[in-house]
């Protein structure tokens, strides 16, 4: 099993960038696919990114796409999301999420493939 918290979130003026992170408990952090989605309040959970175990595969919504980078490094258990140009309909609670399962990236865009969730991090884009 693996615990997951993410970090970085806040409160950004339309136009800015930030990372959000996310921090796993337990020695095998290499063996998940990571990827990260955002709720906004009264929508549903929607996909962000994803990125395979080893890091050189990645998948982006086309909502973000060009505008956002996912990255992990193994040796610190650790997934980032740098997002950039950021708009007020981005204001949302990004979650990071984590599954065992080899699956093919393309596949890692469903909430339902996924084993562990963080709580969450707040993002509020507004001026």
């Amino acid at each position: 099993q693996v615990q997951l918290v993410e970090s970085g979130g806040g409160l950004v003026q339309p136009g800015d960038s930030l990372k959000l992170s996310c921090t796993a408990s337990g020695r095998t952090f290499s063996t998940y696919s990571m990827g990260w989605f955002r709720q906004a309040p009264g929508k549903e959970r929607e996909f962000v990114s994803a990125v395979s175990r080893g890091g050189g595969n990645t998948y982006y919504a086309d909502s973000v796409k060009g505008r956002c980078t996912i990255s992990r490094d193994n040796a610190k258990n650790t997934v980032y999301l740098h997002m950039g140009m950021l708009e007020p309909e981005e204001t949302a609670v990004y979650y990071c999420a984590a599954t065992p399962t080899d699956y093919s990236i393309i596949y890692l865009t469903r909430a339902t493939r996924y084993n562990y969730w963080g709580q969450g991090t707040q993002v509020t884009v507004s001026s």
